[in-house]
């Protein structure tokens, strides 16, 4: 076999080292649900506490840029403490390293100053110190406010063997002395627990503040703390009325589950009847929110003599037999005259007591699962009507191709046909009615569950309603 001679072996050289370049890892971030813990404390002792639970606030991803990511950190745990007594904070801040990436180190301080402004406290011992310093910052805010009711004074109220002797609601005028610094302390509690909510404007003295407060008895003096609030806004109506619009409305996290909310509601639907506003109205209710309000106002109105006799009327309408065609239901809904008594006596307005009436009829239709299909088309029927703003059984438009010698996109009619019967094959239908049909059908179940939902809280009776 013949092999491939070598060539003789030269001097050896060392190889050629190669530069080696390295790449740090790409910065993620980390949302700031996941590093941030908010707390609610009333003394210094619980401050750190491991017994002291955070409690769960609004998305805090929307309170930082972009994509609601915290960059430039490892191992970042921010926990922010509020004093609940003076309404000031302070971010305990730790972190093992930082990296300054692509995307940068975020400014935490900024960051948490858009949330917290001047209420936030740089130095622990200066925030620990504001417990003793700031104890009777709530009482000093609210010495010239009006107290509307304390505890429940009044026995026909349904929150009476609930609600604690030591609760007050005072009102203040946002334009009074201290109500707007009341307020700009209240503003971190706005954004992180009412969700979509912002700052009023403490320049507009037509705002009101509801503000329940406990009213702790101690050694010393009494020690006040906020509970809840609300804030009212009262504006003018053509040509001599008012109007009320309730804008913000939280009780603390820590006071939740007690009925305080449904209490602090109560006292501004008196004020609303008291002053003889036009209505009380409520600016984007939460689900929950509204939940709350309509199970109140459904409670109102079953001891509302003046509308008996119209829901009876409508519960015999729909227990007479089977409801004719969909095109040709009846509406179903209230008299503009008792539309007007609830509005004059209750200040429930219009689109609420409409919401309330579907309730009020499934309440008194028995056995309910008897009627419960035509009652289903009459939910559609007014479903539909919110999302067309015109009723299922009134006049259509209908566009009929025509015969003629011009353009055929052209040649066309528009006609109304009575009862909303369609005229004839040809009219021509919107290629998405399919779907349409299936956004109305889950609009419909989604109404229907919002109705049984409240039917079944106040047939346990509406005191058991909790917020």
């Amino acid at each position: 076999m013949v092999q491939k001679q070598q060539a003789a072996a030269g001097p050896v050289t060392e190889p050629k080292k190669r530069r080696r370049v390295g790449f740090s890892p790409a910065d993620t971030g980390v949302e700031a649900n996941e590093c941030i813990k908010i707390y609610l404390v009333s003394n210094k002792e619980e401050v750190d506490s491991p017994d002291i639970s955070s409690v769960k606030p609004v998305d805090l991803n929307d309170f930082f840029d972009g994509d609601g990511k915290i960059y430039g950190y490892q191992g970042l745990k921010i926990n922010v403490w509020i004093n609940s007594i003076s309404l000031h904070s302070y971010a305990d801040i730790t972190y093992q390293s930082t990296t300054n990436g692509d995307k940068g180190i975020t400014d935490l301080k900024s960051a948490l100053q858009n949330i917290f402004a001047e209420t936030i406290v740089d130095n622990k011992d200066e925030f620990l110190q504001t417990f003793s310093t700031q104890r009777d910052f709530i009482r000093n805010m609210v010495s010239n406010g009006e107290v509307m009711r304390s505890g429940a004074t009044d026995g026909s109220s349904n929150n009476a063997e609930v609600v604690p002797s030591d609760l007050q609601v005072i009102r203040m005028e946002i334009g009074s002395p201290n109500a707007g610094l009341l307020y700009s302390r209240l503003v971190p509690l706005v954004l992180l627990f009412v969700d979509g909510s912002n700052p009023i404007d403490v320049t507009d003295p037509d705002w009101h503040l509801y503000l329940l407060i406990q009213k702790k008895e101690e050694k010393e003096d009494p020690l006040y703390r906020i509970v809840g609030f609300t804030a009212i806004y009262k504006f003018y109506r053509y040509p001599d009325r008012l109007r009320m619009r309730l804008s913000q409305i939280l009780v603390l996290p820590s006071f939740q589950g007690k009925r305080l909310g449904s209490y602090l509601m109560e006292v501004v639907n008196n004020v609303a009847i008291t002053e003889n506003v036009y209505d009380l109205t409520v600016e984007e209710p939460s689900e929950k929110f509204q939940h709350i309000r309509t199970c109140i106002d459904i409670n109102r109105l079953r001891s509302f003599d003046p509308i008996k006799p119209d829901i009876d009327s409508a519960v015999q309408t729909l227990t007479k037999g089977k409801l004719p065609k969909k095109a040709q239901i009846p509406r179903f809904t209230p008299p503009l005259n008792s539309i007007e008594k609830v509005r004059e006596s209750l200040k429930i307005n219009k689109k609420q007591f409409l919401k309330c009436w579907e309730i009020l009829i499934y309440l008194a239709l028995d056995p309910i699962d008897k009627y419960m299909e035509d009652y289903t088309s009459v939910i559609t029927n007014h479903v539909r009507t919110d999302i067309l703003g015109k009723d299922i059984e009134t006049p259509k438009k209908q566009v009929v191709d025509v015969p003629s010698s011009f353009e055929p996109e052209a040649s066309f009619v528009v006609f109304k046909s009575a009862n909303g019967e369609e005229a004839n094959t040809n009219v021509q239908v919107d290629e998405n009615k399919p779907d349409q049909e299936q956004q109305l059908k889950q609009l419909v179940e989604e109404r229907i569950r919002e109705i049984k939902l409240v039917a079944e809280k106040v047939s346990k009776s509406c005191p058991e309603v909790k917020v």
